[in-house]
């Protein structure tokens, strides 16, 4: 599976447009170079008496369309969230001074993001998981219903955090994805959680959180702080 950020959507006005815009100025110009030096004889006649700009401005369009998708994509690489995601075992999440295994996001950029969609992904024990990526996601309360047929009681053995759509994630913030007991971890192979971020340009990126890669899955003592 592949676990890497990557853009699932980009804005269409403020990327599509502007891409638009630069192959027009390039018709154009290419257009108009070709008027210019093509002979009289056949620019004396429709449709090639047409002329739609001349060379100078021609060029000025192609270089200033091209300058501002530069720019686009520049600033669009500088707000450009950088989501990351990190576990360790904690205590004080579960009842009785359980020690638990403990999931966040991260966004090391720079700009905030906004949460747009979440999808959940869970493979029980002696279950085998989904061979296509796009295959087996379900809603946060399915994922819940699914782990506690097989035993672990939500907020007791294990909690999947709420996380609302528009929820921010700040710049340098973290967000709680979930947290599983040893008596969880039993029960469940694999925890995967898709989010989907908007950032300041509208465009859209994804992350796959593995939420139980690295997992001790029979903790016997907390580890130490990461921060």
């Amino acid at each position: 599976m592949n676990t890497s950020q990557r853009v699932v959507r980009r804005n269409r006005v403020l990327s599509g447009l502007l891409t638009w815009l630069v192959h027009l100025s390039l018709l154009l110009l290419a257009y108009s170079v070709w008027r210019e030096n093509a002979p009289d004889t056949l620019t004396d006649s429709w449709p090639w008496k047409l002329q739609l700009l001349d060379v100078q401005s021609a060029t000025t369009a192609a270089v200033g369309s091209l300058g501002a998708s530069l720019a686009r994509a520049q600033y669009a690489r500088a707000v450009r969230p950088a989501l990351g995601y990190f576990g360790q075992v904690k205590e004080g999440m579960a009842p009785d001074d359980r020690l638990a295994w403990v999931c966040s996001v991260l966004n090391a950029a720079q700009d905030v993001a906004v949460v747009e969609q979440l999808g959940y992904r869970v493979v029980l024990t002696g279950n085998e998981g989904a061979a296509d990526d796009e295959a087996g996601w379900v809603r946060r309360d399915e994922a819940q219903r699914m782990i506690e047929e097989r035993g672990p009681v939500d907020r007791a053995d294990f909690a999947l955090h709420f996380i609302g759509v528009g929820r921010p994630l700040p710049a340098q913030g973290m967000m709680l994805i979930g947290w599983f007991t040893e008596a969880a971890m039993a029960q469940v192979r694999d925890v995967h959680v898709r989010i989907r971020v908007t950032d300041r340009v509208g465009d859209t990126h994804e992350r796959i959180i593995d939420v139980l890669k690295g997992a001790d899955r029979s903790p016997r003592r907390a580890d130490p702080p990461l921060f």
